[in-house]
Order: structure tokens, then sequence, then C-alpha cells
């Protein structure tokens, strides 16, 4: 998915994909199509949305009528709502917290217990927070948003609620103590915003202020300071960025030995920012390079990701890109210009950062090696890091679930395409590790294998992928395949147990594949950067190129092969659907962007000139158009019949690309099934039935299309 403002975030939330191809974006039209349906960007508008529950009706009456149809949903859903599935953790006031969906709590709760109770195989829940009843309470479809809360942790947090999954959110003043919403405590209306707790009485928001004060991309840029007690609109300005960033948000960073630092985020664009500490006395600005991010804070060390090789003023040493470097607080504060650096994680040729956390008296890393999880304990003496590496097995992904801030303890997930997920409770001073929670097996394995290949791009470039097989296939060509990729925002695709591919596709005969295109993180910023603004087509080339590899290997064949991908990765979708129709028989396209050359106008869209350019500049105006998939829809060409899949109430990405593509289509007289649920934001549903629903129809798709 497409993140707001950080590579962290969650990717794709729900499918898998596969591509390949022939035609090039060079042999692609620059000429401009007139836009016929800017009507249907009108969201909510009674035309548009008549059209919707038209074409919504028309593809339900042959894939949710298709008798397969059904049985994928009540499996799907059993997988989603199955009571054995792992409850994330999260450490809060000494406790362990989760937020849990199931069949009788439709919106979730948030519930607690005791770490001891959490490791038992019956945890002693206790429920905080019923989002079904605070809905019905409200008359609201509130879908949580998780909490923002004060540290130390004396239990005040800020409830996130979300109108139908959007991004903007309600915010209410929650005491995890009392296990009661604050009387008279902070509130912040419905809004696009970030807040952080400068101390118990006392926030910094950002948000929508009234005109003037959201950026182009439809994000707050004005930060203010808000007393308890003091109505909003009385709220001190404090900091200001400007209308064409991004955004600007403020956040804390805290340590186990009681440093402190206020932060204002400046997002110049998507990938660059100004970094300033907020004081009581003012901001002051931070000489790190701006293309940089901030993970927390050890002992009074500041951990900054470098994605760009920098060089600090005064110095005559070059940090490289990739690299995990630290700051001294005390240092930064006296001089924020004259920085010096210490290094923590250096890349190598082919293992690179992926995330950090701290516990009380360390930091936690995790990198992937050639795709491959790894994690390692940091500990500090004398502006010196040493490291132990955790045993983590091949072939599995590995991430920080949650990080204690109290102690040493720590939890990290691991995961891959035939390793149920598992929780692992660390002990940080000790660097010892045990099983603290495990997914059943969820589908059948016995006769399934994992490999990862490669693929040689256009280029040269070796692209490695993922190929989950049955044991026993035939290489002729004939096995239904699945492919997924996102290819961009320097995020990674990694292995992933996903029990509702393995029910509804592996299960039943299928392959998949996860290529690891150009465009991610898997192989540091480079990779990333490879693929930027007018460079993208390396990233159709590099999806088209594991295709090729699967038919040169014989694994599957056009007639058999199908991809799917979400939100950026809808837009790659589209365009291997524009450029190599030949070469796959489903497509299905989620959530995605495929009007490039209005992209800049539409929902957040304009957040994203840093990934994929503007059409104010020439050059890459005639790059947009000749890869915009919108755009380049031909009369005169036999497409494959889409399952095109998007969400009204999302408002990161919108559904307008889906609805415009789907229109043209059908003015040229093409097939294609089309979608449009109501809630759910930047995501397959608001709920696990919703959510089952989308899987079930998108599972059906690809049977009729790739087994029948």
């Amino acid at each position: 998915m497409l993140l707001r403002s950080s590579k962290t975030a969650v990717v794709i939330a729900f499918a898998f994909a596969t591509t390949l191809g022939s035609l090039h974006a060079s042999a692609q039209s620059t000429t401009e199509q007139p836009d016929k349906y800017q009507w249907l960007e009108d969201v909510s508008g009674e035309k548009a949305m008549a059209w919707v529950n038209e074409e919504n009706a028309r593809s339900a009456k042959v894939l949710q009528a298709d008798p397969r149809f059904a049985v994928l949903a009540e499996t799907a859903l059993k997988v989603l709502e199955s009571p054995t599935r792992l409850p994330t953790p999260d450490f809060h006031v000494g406790e362990i917290y989760n937020t849990w969906q199931d069949a009788e709590h439709v919106r979730g709760i948030l519930r607690k217990t005791s770490l001891e109770s959490y490791l038992t195989s019956k945890p002693d829940w206790h429920t905080v927070i019923d989002y079904d009843a605070l809905a019905a309470k409200d008359n609201q479809k509130w879908v949580q948003k998780g909490l923002n809360c004060l540290y130390p942790g004396n239990g005040l947090c800020l409830v996130s609620l979300s109108d139908g999954g959007e991004d903007a959110d309600t915010l209410r003043e929650f005491d995890l103590k009392t296990g009661d919403f604050v009387k008279n405590g902070f509130v912040l209306p419905k809004s696009k915003q970030d807040v952080t707790w400068v101390d118990k009485d006392t926030l910094l928001v950002a948000r929508n202020w009234g005109d003037g004060t959201m950026t182009q991309s439809g994000y707050p840029f004005v930060v203010k300071l808000w007393k308890r007690g003091q109505p909003l609109d009385q709220a001190t300005e404090v900091y200001r960025g400007t209308p064409t960033d991004v955004q600007v948000a403020p956040f804390t960073i805290n340590d186990g030995q009681g440093h402190s630092a206020v932060v204002i985020d400046r997002g110049v664009n998507f990938f660059e920012r100004e970094i300033s500490f907020y004081t009581p006395g003012g901001t002051k600005k931070i000489s790190v390079p701006g293309k940089c991010q901030l993970h927390g804070m050890l002992d009074g060390q500041i951990f900054v990701e470098l994605n760009e090789d920098w060089k600090p003023n005064g110095l005559s040493t070059t940090f490289p890109q990739g690299s995990l470097i630290a700051l001294d607080l005390e240092a930064v504060t006296k001089d924020p210009v004259h920085l010096k650096p210490t290094v923590v994680f250096t890349p190598t040729s082919q293992e690179f950062f992926q995330d950090a956390a701290t516990t009380k008296s360390h930091l936690l890393i995790t990198t992937l090696d050639h795709v491959q999880g790894r994690a390692y304990i940091y500990t500090h003496d004398k502006n010196t890091w040493t490291r132990k590496k955790l045993d983590i097995p091949d072939n599995l992904s590995v991430e920080i679930a949650s990080a204690n801030s109290s102690d040493d303890k720590f939890f990290v997930q691991t995961t891959g395409f035939l390793t149920p997920s598992s929780l692992l409770l660390g002990d940080a001073a000790s660097t010892g590790l045990k099983s603290a929670k495990t997914l059943p097996a969820q589908f059948d394995t016995s006769n399934l294998i994992v490999e990862q290949l490669e693929a040689t791009s256009k280029d040269g470039t070796k692209v490695p992928y993922f190929l989950v097989r049955h044991k026993d296939i035939k290489y002729d060509g004939s096995n239904p395949t699945v492919m997924n990729a996102y290819g961009g925002f320097q995020v990674s695709m990694t292995p992933l147990y996903n029990p509702i591919l393995g029910k509804l596709w592996l299960e039943r005969g299928g392959t998949f594949v996860l290529a690891n295109i150009r465009g991610g993180g898997e192989f540091g910023p480079a990779w990333h950067e490879a693929g930027l603004k007018t460079h993208r087509e390396r990233i159709y080339e590099d999806f088209t190129a594991v295709g090729q590899d699967l038919f040169t290997r014989k694994i599957t064949s056009p007639r058999r092969l199908g991809i799917v991908g979400g939100s950026n990765g809808g837009l790659l979708m589209g365009v291997e659907f524009t450029q190599h129709p030949e070469m796959w028989n489903a497509v299905v396209i989620q959530v995605p962007l495929l009007d490039m050359l209005r992209y800049e106008q539409i929902a957040a869209g304009a957040s994203w000139v840093g990934e994929y350019g503007t059409v104010t500049i020439p050059e890459e105006r005639k790059f947009l158009a000749s890869i915009s998939p919108y755009n380049q829809l031909n009369p005169n060409t036999n497409y494959p019949e889409p399952l095109i899949f998007t969400t009204t109430k999302d408002d990161r990405v919108g559904p307008v690309h889906a609805r415009k593509f789907a229109a043209r289509l059908e003015e040229f007289h093409k097939p294609f099934f089309y979608d449009e649920i109501i809630e759910g934001g930047h995501a397959p549903g608001a709920n696990l039935k919703e959510q089952a629903n989308t899987r079930a129809e998108q599972y059906t798709y690809f049977t009729r299309k790739l087994m029948d």
C-alpha cells in the first residue's frame, strides 16, 4: 500500500500477483486522451454512485453467483475468525494489550492481560474498549486505528477512531489504568492529523486548522501547542511548513534512561525531510541529511537511518546510504549543525537495514540478507556498538512485534510461506529467545516447497523471486500461477504465512510467486532509487523478466498466469495490463493508481511526486503519459478480463482511479469485473466478513481464469 510518510508502514494487505511482457513503454503513446470521466471523481455523488452500484451488481451476478464463491468465502472467514490466530502483543503499563476482531466483535475490542497469562495457552483477557458498543453508542461506523500513548507509561492514550477506515480520524483521550475515556479529556475532531504528547497536560497537534493549513497532498503543515482545558481554537502555533510540503508531523522519542526529545518532522517531499527539535524556547533545525528516518533513542543516542550518502559538516568521513548511525542527544542539542555520528550498522553488498526498536538497555535491528530475514541485538558502550545475531532460520521473514522500554523484554515475529507465524519472547540483556505463541498449521503444506530463483531484467540486473509450488508439478507450462509484487516506496516484500492464499489457492493446486523487483527496499535505498520517476520502466521490466523466466522454466504459461497487486502495486498491474496484455490471463487490480496524468489532483496523490514525478515538468509528464494505464487503454487491443477492486472510503488513493479506468474499458467495449465496497479505507474491508468476501471474490476470479 502507498504509505503516508514512512516506508515502515504495512504494504499489501490482501493478495498476490503475476506478470510478464514483450512491449516496452517507449513503444507506448505519449498522446494524451481526452478525460471524459472526471465526473466519477465526485466520490459520493449521486451519479457516480449510481454507476458504481450498477457495475457492482453486474459483476456480483457472475462472481458471487459462482457456486465456488460461497465455499471460498466461508473458508476465508473461518481462517480470519479463527480463535487460534496470533494475538499481536503490545506493551503498556506493565501489561500486554491486543486488538481483536471475530464474529462476536465485528469492529473489534481492545483487551489486556498479564505477560504471564499471555504466555499460557488460554490467556485471561479483559476487555478495555468494545469498539462495537462504542460505534452503536455514537451511531458511527468506527474502525479502530490504534493508540497514541504518553511515555513514560502512566496509561494516558489517544484512541484513534476512523469513519469507515479513512486515514482521517477522531482522537479521544483514554486512561488505560482506569479503563475509561477521560472526563473532559483531550478530544480532537475528525481530520487527517498527527499528535504527540509533550507532557500529560500538553499536546503538539498538526491537523486541519481551517483554510490554508493543509498541504496540496491533503495533510497538515501547521503545528500548534494545545494545553489541557484550553479550547482547541486557542492552541498556540509553534511551527509552520508550506502548502507544497507533503506534511508536517510532530512525534516524541524517549529512552529507558529518561532522555526525551520532541521532534517536528517536515516532509518536504515523500522521501526528503527537515528534522527540528521543539523546545519551550522555539524549534531547532537539525542538520541531518534530507533522506533519512529517525528510529528512536537509547542511552541518549538517537538512531538515524540514512537513505543517501552523508558527509556531516566539518567532517571528512562520508557515511554510506543504508547505514544506521547514532547521534548524541546532548551534543545535538548544544550544536545542531556540526554533528558527530557513530556507526551502528553499515550495509554490505547483500545485507540491508530494515527496522529498529529499543528496549530499556539495548537496540534491536532487523535486516534482509539477500531477502533472508535477520535480527540482531546491539549493545552500546562508550561510543562503540557490539552486536549478537539472533537465531532466525532461513527462508523466514522476521519483524519486531513489540519492545518494552521499561525493561529488556521484546517480541519478534517470524513467518514464512509454509511456516506458520510464531511470536518469540526475547530478553535483550541475555540475548535469549523462547517461543511464546505459534499459529497452528492452517493449510496442508506436505506437498509444497519454496524456492528462491532469479530472473535477468532487460538491463542485466538480477531480480530474485520466491516460488511456492507443489513438489510434483509438471514443467510443461500448465501450472495455474499467481504472481505478486509491489515495486515502490522502498517497501520490501518478504515471505509471509498467508492461510487465505494457502486454503484458497495453494491447497487447490495453485502456484504462487513473489517478485522482489526494483523500487522496493530489499537491497537498500539504491534498489529503490533505480526506479524513481522517469526510470520507472526498470520496475516494469523487472516484473516482465520474472514472468518470462517462469515461461522459460516452463513453470507456467500465459494461459495459466495471473497477476495481482494493490495501491502502487495496482499501478504496476495496470501498466502490465496495458503494456503486455498477451502475457497473462488474469489481472487483479486493487485500490490502484491508474490515471497518472491527474493523480496529483486525486486524494493524497500530490504527496507521491517524489516517487512518480509531476506533470508540471514536461519530460516527466511525457513519461507519465506513456505509462498511465488510463491513458494507454486502446480500443483496438485485446485485453484479458480484469477484476478491479476499490473502496469508497479510501481517502488515500481514492476510488477514482479504478472507476475511470473501468469506465474507459466500458467505453471501448472491453470486458471487466468491478467491485467497490463502501468501508475499508485503503484496505480490503473494515471487518473480517468484508475481507473474507473480497478475497473469495478474487480467488473465484482466479479459479475461473486460470484453473477452469
